[in-house]
């Protein structure tokens, strides 16, 4: 049985808060899109791949979700996370897995929540 888009997003989420980018893949279908509206999209599961590689090298990110909706093939996503940053995501998912994904949240509070420079920030 196929998951739900609901379904799809939790199992994202758990993979996310376990940096396991192998299990975050397996969520995406082949030709996905994923657009953090911070950034430029990204196009295909291995500049999907490169993103969380390099996120994950340099930060300790958690999902809290405050709240999970359903809508025909879309699931919404709000979210938090320890360190008090919120944002939400639009996921359009088909056949149990992730064809495009848009998230929303501000860099410049990621980067220094994270204690990151903020220079890189204004580069990235």
């Amino acid at each position: 049985m196929t998951r739900s888009p609901k379904q799809t997003v939790l199992a994202w989420v758990d993979a996310f808060n376990a940096a396991d980018i192998d299990a975050l893949m397996a969520c995406y279908a082949d030709g996905a899109v994923n657009h953090q509206i911070a950034y430029g999209p990204l196009e295909g599961k291995a500049a999907i791949r490169a993103l969380f590689e390099m996120e994950f090298a340099r930060a300790k990110m958690v999902c809290q979700i405050e709240n999970l909706l359903e809508d025909g093939e879309w699931a919404i996503l709000e979210w938090s996370d320890p360190l008090g940053l919120r944002g939400c995501g639009f996921f359009h998912v088909k056949d149990g897995l992730i064809l495009h994904q848009r998230g929303y949240f501000d860099r410049l509070s990621f980067f220094e929540a994270q204690g990151l420079p903020l220079e890189q920030a204004l580069k990235a």
